[in-house]
């Protein structure tokens, strides 16, 4: 079958970016965010703005934890990756999400950082998207065999893997084809390991 010509493919290219719908400026039913182009904004008007670490507050019942452990491999993705994910914030300087983000800032000693201003959100649904940010990604699953693929593809390329969050034993596993249980860090977990001293080397391991 013959390839079609670059003026052909061009074409198609573009009737196929006409057929795509226009945003609707109308919020979906039952929705509270506000209509595109409102004074207060919506998604579609989202700007990120950089802050002063010294002006953004922590959420003091922010339920979700995060480790000295997490926290340096944050600052070591912010550091390689750049800081790609903005803080979100509540109208007021309050963080709705990026607490270990704020964290690995100060770890990195930036003077400023990237937010998003959510002040088009009701009290309530700040405080709701608080919990949703960090348990819907939970939810999530992986595809093992994709995720091995990746892996070996960028070991081989040189990548350092320490970047991406797994720790030796995960990715040890991964690599060998074995079956995974991904967990999620519990940094009170580190309390029930007993330890052992190692006479020669002096390190402790877990036992």
């Amino acid at each position: 079958m013959p390839k079609p010509s670059k003026n052909a493919a061009s074409m198609m290219v573009r009737g196929a970016k006409s057929a795509i719908p226009e945003a609707s400026k109308t919020p979906p039913k039952g929705s509270k965010m506000p209509p595109n182009g409102s004074e207060k904004g919506s998604q579609a008007g989202l700007r990120v703005e950089y802050r002063p670490l010294d002006a953004l507050v922590p959420f003091a019942r922010n339920p979700r934890t995060h480790s000295e452990e997490q926290v340096s491999q944050i600052a070591a993705s912010i550091r390689e990756f750049g800081f790609t994910n903005p803080i979100l914030l509540d109208g007021e300087n309050g963080i709705i999400a990026g607490h270990g983000r704020l964290a690995a800032a100060k770890e990195l000693r930036l003077e400023k950082v990237p937010c998003i201003d959510l002040s088009h959100l009701t009290d309530e649904q700040k405080r709701a998207y608080i919990i949703a940010d960090n348990k819907l990604a939970l939810n999530a699953g992986w595809n093992e065999e994709h995720l091995r693929l990746e892996l070996t593809d960028l070991k081989e390329l040189g990548a350092s893997l320490e970047l991406v969050g797994f720790d030796a034993m995960e990715l040890a596993d991964i690599m060998l084809g074995k079956d995974v249980e991904f967990k999620e860090y519990d940094e009170s977990a580190a309390d029930d390991v007993q330890l052992v001293t190692c006479p020669q080397c002096g390190h402790s391991f877990p036992k």
